[in-house]
């Protein structure tokens, strides 16, 4: 049964709220805790007894941090790391251009420094060598380096591993393996296929915390200090954010811990990264995802691949306060770039249609650092598994983006040993792949076919799950600290939605180009105010903005908003329903 009778909303979803059984858990959680009602309905939906409640809302990372031993080949690579500590060897680390490689790369630099040894950076061109080890790179740091170690790629580079003829290769990874390892002295890896899964849900920065805390474990055990790792978690908070990492268990222990720290400004990087995206707030996990991240990613998507990387690792003020602005100048251009695929893409796969299994689309000269941003993008406005394609020159690289419950990793792993795709690879939610044009309608045909055993043609628009219903009077912002402590939201933990039943718009604006800013209210109590983003990219903004008095259910997330050094709450609109 839809919520509040919203069967079709202005941007066309059901409205979905919570079944009986977390309703009734959510009024025993009031009863037995004494928190608000809307904290009570995040923790029901999360599955929290009375008795847990505490201990969620302050989970203490030394009681969720996994033993590091426990993962295949870990002890073999913090053995082999800290002999090259030792010897003074030469150290070169192989790292993805994303944020999750350049968090992880920045978390070996600042750990070795401050040990007294350094280390090279070497990140590959997305353009001109793709993403992972290539055999000429390998082969290039071997004969300058004794070790190499690969983070955020690498489980799947057989030939470049064995072309580091004369260094030892260690992997600290997340995605997904194949049948065969390559032959490295170590591929730490939980998504290994022969690990237990049970911690999957671990991007590559949190991959390489471990291998750290197995080092300082051992460092201890002979008489030795190491580096503050604690300190580092701003590092893996803003990969697991920024890698869209599932936000429970212990990855929600890191972001709620590295939140903390990255608040304190210490790391000169991303102080310097927060002041040019005008962050004026403690930082939150939208920061991370949505300010910081895509201004890392912006060096490998359309600059200089190793800029993110050096900024994270930097402890030069004046280094930093150069990179960060050259990394906020290359978003605005990617944002730029970014909106002219998208409007191709767009265009193409609605042509082909939105009801099959996969929704894709290709084209010439589409930039590699922009289709994962636009599979995104044709993903959300589908609810499907989305690829797309920039071609040059005959080979086309593509990224693909899947829904919740859809595997697109594995469907592109064996694309690539059936021969229809040069190389692919990945993890369930995201994918790389290249492909020859000749093959391409044949492989997305194939992909198509594997995604539909899957069940992805099934789905219909995808429903709007709505938490509870608030009043303007009891959103304070009291109640919207509360809720955020039972946070961080993002992937797998979704930020508690909130419908204001029966609402009159006093004052409607639009901001900007397609934004909308209103004023709402019962008509009895105070009024409050709710900006909805990209307003006017959907029915929402034109509705809303002549609303002609008729009153309207308004469903979003509660923000608090900061304007000189006075706060207050605002609702972030996502959707709206004629009451």
């Amino acid at each position: 049964m839809s919520f509040l009778g919203v069967e079709t909303s202005l941007t066309g979803r059901r409205w979905v709220g919570p079944g009986v059984e977390a309703e009734r858990s959510a009024e025993l959680l009031v009863q037995r805790t004494g928190l608000p009602q809307a904290v009570c309905q995040v923790l029901a939906r999360r599955g929290v007894a009375p008795e847990e409640a505490t201990g969620f809302l302050a989970p203490a990372l030394r009681d969720l941090l996994p033993d590091p031993r426990g993962l295949k080949d870990m002890e073999k690579a913090a053995a082999r790391f800290l002999v090259a500590l030792g010897r003074r060897e030469r150290i070169a680390v192989f790292a993805d251009y994303d944020v999750d490689g350049g968090s992880s790369a920045a978390l070996l630099l600042i750990w070795l420094r401050q040990m007294g040894h350094g280390a090279t950076l070497y990140v590959p061109d997305r353009i001109d060598e793709g993403y992972g080890p290539n055999d000429e790179a390998m082969a290039a740091l071997a004969a300058e380096h004794d070790l190499i170690i690969c983070v955020d790629c690498g489980t799947l580079s057989h030939g470049p591993v064995a072309a580091a003829e004369g260094a030892d290769v260690v992997i600290l990874d997340h995605h997904l393996g194949g049948e065969t390892l390559p032959e490295a002295l170590a591929v730490v890896n939980p998504n290994r296929q022969d690990e237990d899964g049970s911690l999957a849900h671990l991007c590559a920065a949190a991959v390489v915390f471990l291998m750290l805390v197995e080092a300082g474990r051992r460092l201890r055990s002979a008489g030795r200090t190491g580096p503050d790792l604690m300190a580092m978690l701003d590092l893996v908070a803003l990969a697991t954010v920024a890698d869209v990492a599932p936000l429970t268990g212990v990855n929600r222990a890191f972001v709620r811990q590295g939140l903390r720290v990255m608040a304190r400004r210490d790391r000169p990087g991303l102080a310097a990264l927060a002041d040019v995206a005008r962050m004026d707030t403690a930082p939150t996990a939208y920061h991370l995802g949505f300010l910081l991240g895509p201004r890392i990613n912006a060096g490998g998507r359309i600059g200089q691949a190793d800029l993110g990387a050096r900024l994270l690792a930097s402890d030069d003020p004046h280094e930093v306060a150069a990179l960060a602005g050259r990394l906020d100048a290359l978003n605005t251009e990617r944002r730029d770039v970014e909106a002219g695929v998208r409007a191709a893409a767009l265009a193409q796969a609605e042509a082909r249609g939105f009801d099959a299994p996969l929704v894709w689309a290709s084209g010439p000269g589409w930039h590699p650092g922009v289709v994962g941003i636009v599979a995104s993008r044709l993903k959300e406005a589908s609810n499907r598994p989305a690829i797309v394609i920039g071609f040059e020159d005959g080979i086309g690289k593509g990224s693909g983006r899947s829904v919740s419950g859809i595997d697109l990793g594995a469907p592109i792993q064996r694309l690539a040993a059936e021969g229809l795709l040069i190389k692919g690879g990945g993890h369930k939610m995201a994918a790389g792949l290249t492909v020859a044009e000749d093959k391409l309608e044949a492989a997305m045909a194939r992909l198509g076919e594997l995604l539909a055993r899957q069940g992805a043609h099934l789905a219909g628009p995808s429903d709007l799950n709505v938490t509870g219903l608030l009043m303007p009077g009891a959103a304070t912002v009291e109640l919207a600290e509360q809720v955020e402590e039972a946070g961080p939201f993002g992937a797998a933990a979704p930020a508690p939605r909130y419908v204001f039943a029966e609402m009159k718009i006093h004052f409607a604006k639009r901001v900007g180009e397609s934004h909308l800013k209103i004023s709402f209210g019962d008509g009895i109590g105070p009024k409050m105010d709710a900006i909805c983003f990209g307003a006017y990219d959907t029915p929402l903004g034109a509705a809303l903005e002549a609303h002609g008095g008729a009153r309207f259910h308004l469903a979003g997330r509660l923000d608090i908003n900061s304007w000189r050094g006075r706060q207050s709450v605002q609702l972030r609109l996502e959707d709206a329903a004629r009451a």
